[in-house]
């Protein structure tokens, strides 16, 4: 369903990576790792479609992204390392703007998925105000919003309690046993049932 092949990234004339090759289907969690500065976050924008790759091709559902660019970013959310929320907006506001601007009905509302990570309380504070967990956990709630087959996270659990973490894990392990696909990376082991497929860049 999520191919990537011989991907190759360059920073300058110096290769990044090279050589990558992903293969996914319904169900698959696939964990990038590799120290800082290794090209994590070039690799996921690549696999998401937000940057083009110096070489190789990704793939969605038998074609390239190219060629299915629409369709692929309607079955696919990313959650960058940034949480892209307006400081001068309530949680509530945020999620509510998401749900505004999606093409596709979601699945819960914005209260129900704040509750869900535990931030109902917060609903009506100014984003400025939040703790760097929570704004963090505002930005992963979009998870719960929009139904989409692929996620693509960029340390999710960064910032977050244990309480937190441990609703991120529920939340991707749920994921998978209904046939999504999640590829992440995190400087923290997520400690999922089962093991991931886990790719390390050099």
């Amino acid at each position: 369903m999520f191919k990537a092949s011989n991907l190759a990234c360059y920073r300058g004339e110096e290769p990044l990576f090279q050589h990558v090759n992903i293969e996914l289907g319904d169900g698959d969690i696939l964990e990038v790792a590799g120290e800082n500065g290794s090209g994590k976050t070039s690799l996921l924008r690549i696999l998401c479609g937000l940057s083009p790759p110096d070489d190789g091709e990704v793939s969605w559902r038998g074609q390239p992204l190219c060629e299915v660019r629409n369709n692929f970013f309607l079955e696919m959310l990313y959650v960058g390392h940034q949480n892209g929320l307006k400081d001068d907006l309530t949680p509530l506001e945020n999620l509510a703007l998401d749900v505004l601007h999606s093409e596709q009905p979601s699945q819960i509302t914005p209260v129900e998925a704040l509750e869900k990570l535990q931030l109902r309380h917060k609903n009506h504070v100014l984003c400025r105000s939040l703790s760097a967990g929570q704004k963090r956990r505002v930005a992963l709630a979009r998870l719960l919003l929009k139904p989409s087959k692929l996620w693509v996270l960029d340390e999710p659990i960064n910032a977050l309690d244990k309480a937190g973490r441990v609703a991120i894990k529920e939340l991707i392990q749920q994921h998978s046993q209904e046939g999504g696909i999640t590829i992440y990376t995190t400087h923290f082991p997520l400690e999922l049932k089962g093991a991931p497929q886990v790719m390390t860049l050099s």
